[in-house]
């Protein structure tokens, strides 16, 4: 019988194991399928219209432009497994070249330089000065703290159960107002009550980047939308191959089979709704040779869309890709706990919006307060309440994007605050009251006496659309956490069931990251396939080169 993989969710990890099983496995398309809820993931960029047809209960009143709900950043040094897979994946634009080459490319001739990375009440720190963002502004203490922190073994990661930032760094309050955290929540989307484990991780798997976090030169860049730059292409080369998609497929549980010790963890069917057909319901036999894949948790799942003139309507489901994950977990003790990540929103909610504009009024407003051209920027208000940040992507960022059109995208990481111009919280904007609260601190920070201010009438005539979003779960994956919260990417005594997400375990990598999904896929590939996991693709461990750890020091006393 020939054997069969079904992926649950078709987002960035299970297209990966998708590729591995193809590349790497033998197996054909036809033996894969994909079952998804929408094409997007988290990985976003789509025309508004797109959104409107697949959010059909979320109306937009006005569907013109584009939508990112998130933006994600690259980096050419630690995401090998990214770098590695999609050189096997043709690009769609460039003949001949693969994705990585289409990226790598785009990215060395627009190499990413953020001159005005934080914004305060004077504008951006950019001159030279106690508050030039290139310092640290760490105390000893606070320098005592975070390498105990960095330097403490995996091994005894345990030490940290379910310690926020916030508790690590209550010594030293201080620390909240340094450079370096202004630069590290924003630039990660890390809360003061975000895991200190993951915190670890990163200053370990980043610490290449600690010492040009100011600049963002690591930051690599994809030419469109990373759906259109990474997702497109990876569909298609499924696709091509014979792979079966199947979107507004819902699973809403997994069967097992019994056991003698009620160990072995093995999926038998796969009960399901179309939720494009009346929530019809359906059943998948799964013999014990198949494979799942289970995207058990979506930074995206739950969110709702505003419209120009309406605010959000908040969505109260249950991560639905989580909610899966919960009803395997009720009856394996060894599959992690998803309430720790998808039952606190105040953890992990953003509020994020796209503006499209029809000229460039606006982006050279930006570009001349900021002190910086598109492709550059990643902005943050660090006085702002909600705590508001911008990034102006090289023009156009979209395949579709008229010349004379402008896209930028936007974040409160707080949106139960109230905006500093618009006095009410966040949450109840609409898309034209955030665009005035973003013309707002635009205007509270240029020093020019022809202000933007007094060209706010022009400029609005100029938006095609802001649309707001808010996304309960967006930094769900940083949430206080302990050991054993995560479940492997194929848990003990599985036979068949596999978990690639932000929300699966593994050593030393970090979440919130493309390169964790791929590296879940590769992982849970070949583990089920009987391939060697020494032949995966080789990690960098920069936290061990002397030189690195020399500049990060040098970096840490700046």
């Amino acid at each position: 019988m020939t054997r069969k993989a079904y992926m649950i969710g078709t987002g960035i990890g299970n297209l990966a194991a998708g590729i591995y099983l193809i590349r790497d496995g033998g197996f054909k398309g036809e033996q894969i399928t994909m079952m998804g809820l929408e094409t997007h993931g988290a990985n976003d960029g789509a025309a508004a219209a797109d959104y409107a047809n697949e959010y059909s209960n979320q109306a937009l009143s006005n569907s013109k432009g584009f939508l990112a709900k998130g933006g994600r950043m690259l980096n050419e040094e630690t995401y090998e497994n990214l770098w590695d897979l999609m050189s096997s994946v043709p690009s769609l634009d460039n003949p001949g070249q693969t994705v990585t080459d289409d990226i790598l490319n785009f990215d060395h001739a627009h190499p990413t330089h953020d001159v005005g990375r934080l914004i305060d009440r004077n504008g951006p720190r950019i001159n030279p000065g106690p508050d030039n963002y290139r310092h640290m502004q760490f105390t000893n203490k606070e320098r005592a703290l975070l390498s105990t922190l960095m330097l403490m073994p995996e091994k005894n990661e345990e030490k940290l159960n379910n310690i926020s930032i916030a508790e690590w760094f209550k010594s030293s309050p201080h620390f909240w107002d340094t450079n370096f955290w202004h630069m590290w929540q924003t630039t990660f989307a890390f809360k003061r009550a975000s895991s200190a484990m993951e915190l670890r991780r990163y200053m370990n798997r980043m610490i290449l980047e600690f010492t040009r976090i100011n600049t963002l030169e690591g930051v690599t860049r994809t030419p469109y939308n990373q759906y259109e730059s990474l997702i497109l292409p990876m569909r298609k080369f499924l696709e091509d191959r014979g792979v079966t998609f199947i979107n507004n497929r819902k699973v809403t549980e997994l069967e097992f089979k019994d056991t003698a010790l009620q160990d072995d963890i093995i999926v038998t069917g796969l009960k399901y709704e179309e939720v494009d057909n009346d929530n019809k319901e359906g059943h998948i036999d799964i013999a014990e040779d198949d494979m799942v894949f289970d995207c058990n948790g979506s930074i995206t799942d739950s969110s709702s869309i505003g419209s120009w003139d309406k605010p959000v309507t908040e969505n109260m489901e249950y991560a639905p890709s989580a909610a899966l994950w919960k009803q395997a977990a009720s009856k394996f003790y060894s599959l992690g706990h998803p309430d720790k990540f998808f039952n606190d929103r105040t953890q992990s909610e953003w509020y994020s919006f796209t503006i499209t504009t029809n000229n460039h009024l606006l982006l050279e407003n930006i570009a001349r307060i900021t002190q910086q051209q598109p492709g550059n920027a990643l902005n943050t208000w660090i006085d702002s309440t909600p705590l508001m940040s911008i990034v102006v992507h090289h023009q156009p960022h979209f395949h579709a994007q008229k010349p004379n059109e402008t896209v930028l995208w936007g974040y409160f990481m707080y949106p139960r605050r109230n905006g500093d111009f618009v006095q009410k919280p966040v949450m109840e904007m609409t898309g034209e009251e955030v665009l005035d609260e973003f013309l707002g601190q635009l205007a509270a920070v240029d020093p020019a006496k022809d202000n933007i201010r007094d060209h706010f009438d022009e400029i609005k005539k100029s938006i095609v659309n802001c649309i707001p979003v808010y996304m309960p779960y967006a930094s769900a994956l940083f949430n206080q956490r302990a050991v054993g919260d995560r479940p492997d990417v194929v848990p003990k005594h599985s036979k068949n069931l596999a978990f690639i997400s932000q929300f699966c375990e593994q050593p030393f990598d970090m979440v919130f990251t493309e390169q964790y999904s791929y590296r879940a896929a590769q992982r849970a590939v070949y583990t089920f396939l009987g391939i060697p996991l020494s032949e995966m693709t080789p990690m960098h461990h920069y936290e061990k080169d002397p030189k690195i750890m020399a500049r990060a020091a040098k970096t840490m006393f700046r």
